[in-house]
C-alpha cells in the first residue's frame, strides 16, 4: 500500500508543476530581489520569462514604501555589504509582519565570519524557503565553517551528502530546504523528494542557482501555504528549461539564452512529459 501511495504521489508531480506554473503567468507575481550584482540580471529575466514581474530594489529608506506591494521576497548574499545588511532584515520583517513569504539564498556562506554570522540572523528571520547547493547546506545547518574546502559559491559536496543536514536545517528552521546538485534535494523536515531534470552545463552559467532562488520565490508568492511543492515545481520547470536549451546550445553562454526563451515557451504537454520528480526514503 505504500509503494503504491508513493506510486500515485510521484504521478501527480506533473500536473501540480503545470498548474503552478499556471498560476504564476496568470497572477504576475511581484517578486523583490535584494540580491547581488552578478546575477541581477539572470534572475530578473528568468522571473520575466516564467511570467512574474522583477523588482531589483535593495534602497533601506524605499523598504516601508515599496516592500508591501511585493508579493514575495528573495534575499541573496552573494556580494554581501554592511550597507546592504539593513535593507535585507527591514524587509524579511515587514514581509513577516504582513504574511507574505520570503525565500533565502546563503551564497557562499562559509566564506567568512561575517557571512555565516549574517546568515545565520536571517535564517532567524523565518524564511519560508533555503535554497543552496551542498556545501552551504551542510554549513549553515551546522553554524560552522566546516565547508572550508568550499570554493566561494561552488559546492565541494553532492546533493546527496546533505540530506540530513537539509532535514535538521528545515526542522530547526521551519523552513522548506532545497538543495541543488545533479539531483535536487527538497524537504520540509518530514517530506523528502528528488527533482532530477537539468543538464550538467548549467553549472558553467554564473548566477543560475540565483536565478532559481528567485524562481522558487515567484512559485511560493502564488501558493504560499504549500512552500514544499512549490519549491520542487520551480526547481524541475527550471531544470526541463535547461534541458530543453541544451538541445539548441553550443556551449554556455547560447545555453543561457535558449534556457530564457525555453522556460518561456513552456506548455502544458511538455512539462507533463518531462517533468521528473521522485519520492525518496527518509533513510535515504
Amino acid at each position: 500500500m505504500e509503494n503504491e501511495n508513493q506510486s500515485l504521489e510521484e504521478e501527480d508531480w506533473g500536473m501540480k508543476t503545470w498548474k503552478n506554473l499556471e498560476k504564476v503567468r496568470e497572477k504576475s507575481p511581484l517578486i523583490q530581489c535584494i540580491t547581488n550584482y552578478v546575477s541581477m540580471d539572470l534572475m530578473a529575466n528568468t522571473l520575466l520569462a516564467s511570467g512574474a514581474s522583477p523588482a531589483m530594489l535593495h534602497c533601506l529608506q524605499e523598504i516601508p514604501d515599496f516592500t508591501p506591494h511585493a508579493d514575495a521576497l528573495c534575499l541573496n548574499v552573494g556580494t554581501l555589504s554592511p550597507d546592504w545588511l539593513p535593507s535585507m532584515k527591514s524587509a524579511a520583517e515587514l514581509v513577516n509582519e504582513l504574511g507574505k513569504p520570503w525565500v533565502f539564498d546563503p551564497v557562499a556562506v562559509s566564506a567568512s565570519e561575517f557571512r555565516l554570522k549574517t546568515c545565520i540572523e536571517l535564517v532567524g528571520l523565518k524564511p519560508a524557503v533555503i535554497r543552496g547547493n551542498a556545501s552551504e547546506i551542510l554549513a549553515l545547518a551546522n553554524a560552522s565553517r566546516d565547508t572550508h574546502n568550499s570554493k566561494g559559491a561552488d559546492s565541494s559536496h553532492g546533493s546527496m551528502d546533505a540530506i540530513e543536514a537539509a532535514k535538521s536545517l528545515a526542522k530547526a528552521s521551519g523552513a522548506v530546504v532545497a538543495v541543488s546538485g545533479a539531483v535536487d534535494i527538497i524537504t520540509d523536515g518530514q517530506r523528502l523528494v528528488g527533482v532530477h531534470n537539468g543538464v550538467a552545463m548549467m553549472q558553467r552559467i554564473t548566477a543560475t542557482g540565483c536565478a532559481v532562488t528567485a524562481l522558487i520565490a515567484a512559485f511560493v508568492a502564488v501558493d504560499p501555504l504549500h512552500a514544499f511543492e512549490a519549491t520542487a515545481s520551480a526547481l524541475t520547470i527550471f531544470g526541463v528549461a535547461g534541458e530543453i536549451g541544451m538541445d539548441m546550445a553550443k556551449g554556455p553562454s547560447s545555453l543561457r539564452m535558449h534556457l530564457i526563451d525555453s522556460l518561456h515557451g513552456l506548455d502544458q504537454a511538455t512539462v507533463l512529459s518531462r517533468v521528473n520528480i521522485s519520492c525518496m526514503s527518509r533513510g535515504s
